[in-house]
C-alpha cells in the first residue's frame, strides 16, 4: 500500500473525527482475541476452559474450596463448579448500578486479586481471564451460591442479558458455576476435545494435594474415561511416579518436597517438586506457577536447576570426582524427569496466556529452598547420588567427546570447501551460540552481512522462493538447488538422515520481508523443516526473526513497529521527543539499512524472535493443517481459507 494512502493524504476530506474507532466494554477482545489468549486456534479454545479452571483453583490453594467439578456437555459447552465462596453479587461500590459479578464478567482488569487481601496466590492476575471467556462465548450462565441464596446472570458476546436475579434458595450450597460456550465466530470449526481437558484437569489435581476434581463427560471420545474423580495426596511425588510408569530409575524414591516461603523467608507461598533420573527416556521438566502451566518456564525453573546443578557439583567434590565439574545444566536435563511447581504472590508472566515466568524473586526462592533439601537427599542415600554422579558425568564426558568431534568437522568442511558458495560462515568454530539467517535475497543479505557479528551469526541468502516440498518427489528434493545449499549449510541430511548432532548452528532464523511474499516464503521453509528437519523443532533451534514495518522519529526520539496497531499507538501517545512524528515504512529487509536491521532483527540484545514449535498435545493435528494449507488439494486449502477468512483484519497487499 502506497505511503500517501496510508496517511490518508489522497483524500484528506475522508479522514476526520468519524474515521476514529472507539473500541469499549470487551469490545477490544473480539477484535483482537489473539492479544487476549494467543490466538483463535485449539490451543487458544482450551486456554479459556483454563481461565475459569484457574479461578476454581486459586479458591481451593487459598483454602476456601476442596471441590471443583468440571462437566463437558454434547453441545460442545462446558460447566466449572467449585464449593468456595461464590462471586460477590451485591452492588460494585464504583458502579452502584451494577454488581460486582456483572463488573467482573464485562471488564477488562476488574477482579479481587490485585491488592493480595482476598487472595495470598492466585493464577489470575490480569483481571481479564473470566471477561475474556464472557467476551468470546456465544453464551454464559453463571450461577452464586452465597448466603443461602442462589443467584444467576445470563450472557451473550460478553452482553449481560438482564440485570443478576435470584432464582431460589440454596441452603446446603455454596460457590461459583459457570457454563459457557465458545463463539463459532472467533474459533470456527473447532471443538473442545475430551481428551486434551481430561490431561490437563488431572494435571491441576496434582498440583494441589488439598483439591478433588471430578470430571464428566457427555461426549465420548473412545479413549477418555466419560467419568472420573482426580485426588492426589501425594501431590508431584505421584504424578511423577505415574509419568515415569515402570521405568527404571536410578533413585528408588525421587527426590520430592515442599517448602512454606513464609516459614522460611517470611514471604507469602510455597514450592512443590520431585525429580529423579532414568536410561529409559529422555528428560523433561513440566513447571508451574499458583497452578498455572508454565510450558516455557522462567526463572523458577532457572532456580530448580541452579540448585540441582550446584548440589550435584558440590557432592561430587565430596566424592572426590573431579570430572563432576564439567556437569552442565544439558548434562542434568537429558535423563532428567522433573516436575516444578511454585506458589507466589503477585507473579509477572510474560504475555496473558502466561507461558513464561518472569519474577526474578522466585528464581531466589526456589534455588534456597531446593538446594539444602537435595545436599540432605543426596548424602542420606550415597547409593542413588553415585549412580546418579556417575549418570550425568558419562553424559558430560559424551557431550564433550561430541563437541569435540564437531569442532573438527566443522574445521575440515571449512578446508575442504565443501560449504555452498553464497554462504556468508562465521568465524566461530564451536555450534554453541551461532546462528544462521536464512535471508530473502541479495538485497537482504547485504545490508544482513554489514549488520550481523561475524564471529557468531551467518548469513545464507535464498533466491526466489524454495520448492514446496510437500508432495514433491525425492530426486526433485535432491536436485533442488536452494534446498542443496541449505542442507549443505546446516551439515545435515534430509528425512531419516538428519541428525541433531550434526546440525552445525545453534539457531536457524528465517528472516524474510514483512509482507505477502515474505510470509510464503517463510511458510514454504517451515513446511520443509517440519517434514524434513521435524526434530531440529522439537528441539528449539528454529526461530523466525520480527523486522519492524514502521520507523517513528520525532527529533532525536525513534522507536520501530511491527505493525499499524503498534504504530498507532505510538502517533496517538507521542515519543516524547520534539516537533512532528516523521513515519518511515519500510517495503522490505533490503532497504533497511545495517544500523536499523542490526538494532531491530539481529542483535539479541534488543531484537525479538518468535520460537517455532509444535503442540505436543496435539501433533497430528498440525500434520493435517500443514497438508491442508501446502499440499497439492486446492479444495482443502479453499476449505480453510473459506472456514477462517472472517478472522482476517485488514491486510496489506
Amino acid at each position: 500500500m502506497p505511503d500517501d494512502l496510508l496517511n490518508g493524504t489522497d483524500d484528506p476530506q475522508s479522514y476526520d473525527a468519524s474515521s476514529i474507532e472507539v473500541l469499549e466494554g470487551l469490545e477490544p477482545v473480539r477484535k483482537r482475541p489473539g492479544m487476549y489468549i494467543g490466538g483463535t486456534d485449539e490451543r487458544a479454545l482450551h486456554h479459556m476452559v483454563a481461565e475459569v479452571l484457574d479461578n476454581s483453583m486459586d479458591e481451593a490453594v487459598a483454602g476456601h474450596a476442596n471441590r471443583i467439578e468440571v462437566e463437558l456437555l454434547a453441545d460442545g459447552a462446558i460447566t466449572i463448579r467449585d464449593n468456595g465462596r461464590g462471586i460477590p453479587v451485591d452492588p460494585h461500590p464504583k458502579f452502584p448500578d451494577k454488581s460486582a459479578l456483572e463488573v467482573i464478567l464485562c471488564t477488562l482488569h476488574a477482579g479481587g486479586k490485585f491488592s493480595g487481601k482476598a487472595y495470598q496466590t492466585s493464577g489470575g492476575l490480569h483481571g481479564v481471564g473470566a471477561s475474556v471467556v464472557n467476551a468470546l462465548s456465544d453464551s454464559m450462565v453463571v450461577q452464586v451460591a452465597r448466603d443461602r441464596e442462589l443467584w444467576e446472570q445470563r450472557f451473550s458476546r460478553g452482553v449481560p442479558l438482564g440485570p443478576v436475579e435470584k432464582v431460589g434458595a440454596a441452603p446446603n450450597r455454596r460457590g461459583t458455576t459457570v457454563t459457557f460456550h465458545a463463539d463459532a465466530q472467533i474459533f470456527g470449526a473447532h471443538r473442545l476435545k475430551p481428551a486434551r481437558l481430561f490431561k490437563s484437569i488431572r494435571s491441576k489435581a496434582y498440583l494441589f494435594s488439598g483439591v478433588e476434581i471430578r470430571w464428566k463427560s457427555a461426549i465420548d471420545d473412545g479413549e477418555t474415561p466419560t467419568e472420573a474423580v482426580f485426588h492426589f495426596p501425594g501431590g508431584l511425588s505421584d504424578y511423577l511416579s505415574e509419568t515415569l510408569g515402570g521405568a527404571a530409575t536410578y533413585a528408588d524414591a525421587a527426590f520430592a518436597g515442599t517448602v512454606d516461603f513464609k516459614e522460611r523467608f517470611g514471604t507469602p507461598g510455597k514450592v512443590e517438586w520431585a525429580i529423579n533420573w532414568t536410561p529409559s527416556r529422555d528428560g523433561f521438566i513440566q513447571s508451574y506457577c499458583n497452578t498455572v502451566p508454565t510450558p516455557e518456564g522462567g526463572t523458577h525453573e532457572q532456580g530448580f536447576w541452579a540448585a540441582i546443578l550446584k548440589g550435584i557439583k558440590a557432592y561430587g567434590e565430596l566424592a572426590n570426582n573431579r570430572k563432576a565439574a564439567q556437569i552442565t545444566r544439558d548434562d542434568l536435563t537429558t535423563g532428567g524427569c522433573a516436575l516444578v511447581s511454585c506458589f507466589i504472590r503477585e507473579p509477572e508472566f510474560v504475555g496473558q496466556t502466561k507461558d513464561r515466568l518472569a519474577t526474578s524473586e522466585a528464581a531466589r526462592l526456589v534455588e534456597q529452598s531446593v538446594r539444602d533439601r537435595f545436599d540432605h537427599w543426596l548424602t542420606a542415600d550415597t547409593k542413588a547420588a553415585g549412580a546418579i554422579l556417575d549418570f550425568l558425568v558419562l553424559r558430560a564426558e559424551e557431550r564433550l567427546r561430541r563437541r569435540q568431534e564437531k569442532e573438527t568437522a566443522r574445521k575440515s568442511a571449512t578446508k575442504k570447501l565443501r560449504l555452498p558458495g553464497k554462504l556468508v560462515d562465521c568465524s566461530a568454530s564451536a555450534r554453541a551460540g551461532t546462528e544462521l539467517f536464512i535471508v530473502e535475497g541479495d538485497s537482504a543479505g547485504g545490508s544482513a552481512k554489514m549488520a550481523r557479528d561475524r564471529k557468531t551469526q551467518a548469513l545464507l541468502p535464498l533466491r526466489g522462493k524454495i520448492l514446496n516440498v510437500l508432495g514433491a518427489a525425492s530426486s526433485k528434493l535432491g536436485s533442488n538447488a536452494e534446498i542443496s545449499d541449505l542442507t549443505q549449510a546446516l551439515g545435515v541430511g534430509l528425512g531419516t538422515k538428519f541428525s541433531i548432532d550434526d546440525l552445525r548452528y545453534d539457531k536457524v532464523i528465517i528472516m524474510t520481508d514483512a509482507d505477502v511474499d515474505g510470509a510464503h516464503i517463510a511458510a514454504l521453509l517451515m513446511t520443509f523443516f517440519f517434514t524434513q528437519m521435524r526434530p531440529m523443532i522439537d528441539a528449539g533451534h528454529l526461530y523466525l526473526a520480527c523486522p519492524p514495518l514502521y520507523r517513528l522519529t520525532q527529533g532525536a526520539k525513534r522507536v520501530y513497529c511491527l505493525d499499524e496497531a503498534e504504530r498507532d499507538a505510538w502517533m496517538e501517545k507521542g515519543l516524547g521527543g520534539k516537533g512532528k512524528i516523521d513515519v518511515s515504512r519500510f517495503k522490505g529487509l533490503g532497504e533497511m539499512d545495517a544500523k536499523d536491521l542490526k538494532e531491530t532483527t539481529m542483535d539479541p540484545a534488543s531484537r525479538k524472535l518468535i520460537r517455532v514449535t509444535v503442540d505436543e498435545d496435539a501433533p497430528g493435528d498440525t500434520g493435517d493443517l500443514v497438508e491442508r494449507l501446502m499440499g497439492k488439494k486446492p479444495e482443502l486449502r479453499f476449505q480453510y481459507i473459506s472456514e477462517n477468512a472472517r478472522f482476517a483484519g485488514e491486510l496489506d497487499v
